[in-house]
């Protein structure tokens, strides 16, 4: 099978629209949490969210092009125009039938879902907006991806909740191995801080409450009390590490393993020994050929709910041994918030970052600790240290786990 590699990144975040941006604010555990100014909160118990700020998509898109997409797909479209320039891929010498798209978006756009709803009630059927559907549907990041930068290959949409980046990193990387492709610009996506958004979360008592930004994403926390919503996008260019060395790009990391499993357990809550998730983490390290003993560190899905923490902490017990004491384990949710469909794509660039820059951020905000969270959560500041494998985790609703194993590059 064809070996992986990251070969471009870009970023859309809370806290940096571009990756140099993001990864410096979270070596500076700068959050981006504050009031919601999208809507009128005042009848919300949920007061704050993780914005994208400053996001102009006529900076990467002509006007009329960003007309016709939603936010969603606007920041799937700079992320991987950052990603994709980062590369230094000239598609020009390329068959374009052999790049290929899996940007996904766990949810689409309920922004327009309440726009037309809206206009539906007042004005009647006659005045829905005629691109309703093809601004909503989730599926539509991967499409406008390919759109704008003629990738002609294998487009995929995964949809797995807060999973569905992290999914579609690793489907990507088994359509290269697979020979189904050279090259795949792969990440997630999400836009969703809406008045049905929020109220949907903050009904499932899944958000947090908090009005005070620094303890309002406290994952592992023993006084966590929910996610705070983010939004944006994470994208990566991945290819075959033969494409990439023809073209003398420079590689990032090599991407190793890929786990995926389902607890068949509840449609909101992990398995509560954390089995569906572990072996989620052993599959990747399997794929990898990389022991426990091996991982330097790795990114929780870490969201701050009360279940997840304290499931996931097990998860790493059952995957890891004795080893889980050891290893350096952070949540980027801490300073982004949940991204949703976008999470793992972001946390995988940070994964990057953190071996490329041989640092390891904190987790922000922990300052309380739960005595169920008793593993390594990097408390306080970042580390500096040596860092050749990580394993990154996503879990979304429905119970799916997903895991990547991501490698010091070597010949």
């Amino acid at each position: 099978m064809n070996r992986v590699v990251v070969t471009g990144m870009g970023a859309i975040t809370p806290v940096g629209n571009d990756v140099n941006s993001f990864w410096d604010s979270l070596k500076q555990k700068n959050t981006g949490f504050g009031p919601i100014t999208y809507f009128d909160t005042t009848d919300y118990k949920v007061k704050l969210a993780a914005e994208v700020k400053d996001f102009d998509a006529k900076q990467y898109m002509d006007p009329k092009a960003a007309r016709r997409m939603e936010r969603f797909s606007q920041f799937a479209v700079a992320a991987a125009r950052q990603a994709l320039e980062d590369s230094g891929l000239d598609m020009e010498r390329e068959d374009p039938y052999r790049v290929g798209v899996c940007v996904s978006s766990g949810i689409g756009s309920l922004q327009a879902m309440e726009r037309e709803h809206i206009k539906l009630l007042e004005k009647g059927p006659g005045r829905v907006n005629p691109l309703l559907v093809p601004l909503m549907i989730s599926n539509m990041a991967a499409g406008n991806v390919s759109i704008q930068f003629g990738l002609k290959g294998k487009c995929m949409n995964v949809v797995t909740a807060c999973a569905t980046g992290t999914h579609s990193i690793g489907e990507a990387m088994r359509s290269i191995q697979h020979g189904e492709a050279e090259v795949m610009v792969a990440g997630g996506c999400e836009s969703c801080i809406t008045p049905l958004g929020v109220a949907g979360f903050a009904s499932l008592t899944a958000l947090s409450t908090s009005e005070d930004p620094k303890r309002a994403s406290i994952p592992f926390d023993a006084e966590r009390n929910g996610f705070v919503m983010g939004e944006g996008a994470g994208v990566v260019v991945l290819e075959s590490l033969e494409h990439a060395k023809a073209r003398g790009a420079k590689i990032y990391a090599e991407l190793a393993g890929y786990g995926a499993t389902c607890d068949a357990y509840h449609i909101t809550s992990p398995a509560e020994d954390g089995s569906g998730a572990a072996k989620a983490m052993e599959y990747a390290m399997a794929d990898a050929a990389v022991k426990p003993e091996q991982i330097d560190y790795i990114n929780a899905h870490g969201t701050g709910t009360h279940y997840n923490d304290l499931f996931e902490t097990r998860a790493v017990k059952l995957a890891l041994g004795d080893f889980a004491y050891r290893v350096k384990i952070n949540s980027t949710k801490s300073m982004i918030g949940h991204l949703l469909g976008a999470a793992g794509g972001v946390e995988f660039i940070a994964c990057v970052k953190s071996m490329e820059d041989s640092f390891v951020h904190a987790t922000a905000g922990l300052l309380e600790d739960d005595p169920e969270c008793d593993l390594d959560y990097t408390k306080g500041d970042g580390v500096s240290m040596d860092v050749n494998y990580v394993l990154t985790n996503s879990l979304g609703f429905g119970g799916h786990n997903a895991s990547l194993l991501l490698k010091r590059y070597e010949e």
